[in-house]
Order: structure tokens, then sequence, then C-alpha cells
């Protein structure tokens, strides 16, 4: 009789629900930024060119939501910086921890709350919400996760709240 699939490591226990790589965006939300996201796509929307309109609507300027991951891109290379940064750290954590050399992300939604503004500071951290059992799927052997990345302002406002559903696993013979 073989064994039963492996439980949730206690280490990896202890941090769900837990607040984890809390930083501040390395600039400020800048409208150079939105005008240059916004021409990339031909998003014409006069509420991010126009202050009159953005003023009607929204009581000001103000970044189009889907952005909101733009303002913690780390730049390649930042004076002072010894190590690279990679996004969504807790993800390559549970990766190497988990032992689980590939994966997926296999859903991704952002609920919107206040509006992202020119000279918002930002800051984000990421919260594990949980791991699963082993499963396997056609990928292989693994388990899934899910994590959030809660977004907030200089005014400790929260912005935004981006889930993550990953899938870490083990390709079979591999």
């Amino acid at each position: 009789m073989s064994p039963g699939p492996a439980p949730v490591p206690a280490d990896v226990e202890a941090v769900i629900g837990v607040a984890q790589y809390e930083e501040v965006g390395e600039f400020p939300v800048e409208r150079g930024y939105v005008w240059t996201s916004c021409a990339s796509v031909e998003n014409g929307n006069p509420l991010f060119w126009e202050d009159e309109v953005a003023e009607e609507i929204t009581g000001g300027p103000i970044a189009p939501p889907t952005m909101i991951s733009v303002w913690f891109r780390p730049h390649h290379w930042a004076p002072g910086r010894s190590a690279a940064r990679l996004p969504l750290q807790v993800h390559f954590d549970l990766k190497e921890r988990l032992a689980l050399p590939e994966a997926v992300m296999t859903d991704n939604t952002i609920v919107f709350h206040e509006p992202v503004r020119p000279g918002d500071r930002l800051r984000t951290h990421q919260v594990l919400r949980s791991v699963s059992d082993e499963k396997t799927t056609k990928l292989g052997t693994g388990r899934f996760w899910v994590i959030d990345v809660e977004y907030r302002n200089q005014d400790d406002e929260l912005v935004a709240v981006e889930s993550y559903t990953g899938f870490g696993y083990r390709r079979e013979g591999g």
C-alpha cells in the first residue's frame, strides 16, 4: 500500500493569511506612464487624457485600473540594488519549498477599490491564502495555491486586491 499524499508542511501552513514582502513602489504614479500605456494599446478613453472629463467623472485624473501592477514592476536595474527582485515572490517561495519546479497560473482576478491617482505612492504586500493537498493533473503532480496581492495608497486606502491561483507541479517521470 502506497503512502497517501504528503500533508502541507507546517512552515507553509504557518504563513497562510500572513502579510509578506511588504514594499513601497519605486516611483510615484505618474501621468507619463499612464499616457504611454494608453497609447500602446490605443486606449483613447478621455477619462485618462482630458482633465475636465476626469474631474467630472472621478474628481480628477486617475490611472487606468488595469495598470495596478505597473507601479510595482521592478526596474531591471536601480542604484544600490544588489539582487534582482521577482514579482509575486510568495509563488517562487512555494515552488522552492515544495520542490515543485514547474508552475502555471490558472486564474487571475482583480477587485478594484479606490482609484489610483497621479502622485500616489502605492505600497503592497502578498498574502498566501491557501495551499491544496497534492493533486495529479495532465501536467503532473503538485499543489494549487492562492495568493492575494493587496495594494494601498499613501493614505492606507485599499486600491485593489489581485488574486492569483497557481499550480506548482512535477512532471510525471521527472
